[in-house]
């Protein structure tokens, strides 16, 4: 999208543009979105491997709630975006008179992506008959499309975030250290007494929690870290696999990213291609409608949480 100019030939020349509505829209909902399944977001897969879910039990606990919350997305957009959705006829023609197909370079890479992607997703939901765990089937999926496609192995690996995986690497190495010198079980008994035993307290607090912290922190590290705790919380409370706890961290941590440009990494990336592309956005902008977002999505999660797991669970 081009930035406003009434003449030059080059409208995107400006020093400064205002930011595109479109992308706080698209990373919330990214953020959103990302909470309803197990891949979704790597919160969802830290929890996962903590919790010993399936990709199953995200779909059946969070994707429901998941397709409310953008509902509610799109609507506080109308709000909050108002006097920005306005007919420009010019652009509207411009937008008419692209050609999708033009932007397909390779139909036959896309057709095995596609082909390949729905053999993962397949492998995923079928964990339950095959037992593979899911970053097992996302590496085969991965090895049978270098295999099939003719994109080059070591173009592939370059594109890798190795930088993204040694800080993955380490984090779990410290939080693992923190597990053997009985930190973890410390900060576990201390709001084990907290919670008293109550369930319903102890979700909603958990809920709230991890969304402000998740505000504060990237919600990856903040889960990483919470995991190990809110197992020992569920252990005290009858260790079911689907607590209502779990539930409660995933949904906090996971929509408390959209408080801030720095809860969620997605955020991050966002902010980076609109200062690329000229339409910088900064914290506070980001800040003023994501808490807005963040406050409204994590009311409702309360009360599904109330609702689903206590109000009608007898």
């Amino acid at each position: 999208m081009k930035c406003p100019s009434p003449t030059g030939p080059d409208p995107c020349s400006l020093p400064r543009c205002p930011p595109s509505r479109a992308s706080f829209a698209e990373v919330l909902a990214s953020n959103i979105g990302g909470t309803a399944t197990l891949v979704g977001d790597p919160p969802n897969i830290i929890i996962a491997s903590r919790a010993g879910l399936t990709f199953n039990d995200f779909l059946v606990h969070l994707a429901p709630l998941c397709v409310v919350l953008v509902g509610v997305l799109v609507l506080l957009c109308r709000v909050m975006f108002a006097k920005h959705f306005v007919y420009d006829e010019k652009r509207a023609a411009e937008l008419m008179d692209l050609r999708e197909r033009e932007a397909i370079t390779e139909p036959r890479l896309l057709a095995q992506g596609l082909g390949v992607l729905a053999l993962v997703v397949a492998g995923f939901v079928l964990h339950p008959v095959l037992h593979y765990e899911p970053s097992v089937v996302a590496l085969l999926g991965a090895g049978l499309l270098i295999a099939i496609s003719k994109v080059e192995t070591g173009e592939i690996l370059g594109e890798v975030e190795w930088p993204t995986l040694a800080f993955f690497a380490g984090l779990f190495v410290m939080v693992g250290a923190l597990i053997e010198t009985g930190v973890i079980g410390s900060l576990a008994g201390s709001l084990a007494d907290a919670i008293g035993g109550d369930a319903l307290g102890g979700s909603m607090m958990l809920l709230g929690g991890s969304a402000v912290l998740s505000g504060i922190i990237d919600n990856i590290p903040y889960v990483a870290t919470m995991a190990p705790i809110t197992s020992e919380l569920v252990g005290d409370m009858g260790g079911d696999p689907d607590h209502v706890m779990w539930w409660a961290l995933a949904l906090g941590a996971d929509l408390g990213g959209n408080a801030t440009a720095i809860g969620a990494s997605a955020n991050v990336v966002v902010l980076g291609i609109a200062e690329r592309n000229r339409h910088p956005i900064s914290f506070w902008a980001f800040t003023k409608y994501g808490l807005v977002v963040t406050m409204a999505t994590v009311a409702l999660c309360a009360l599904y949480l109330w609702l689903r797991y206590f109000a009608l669970a007898g």
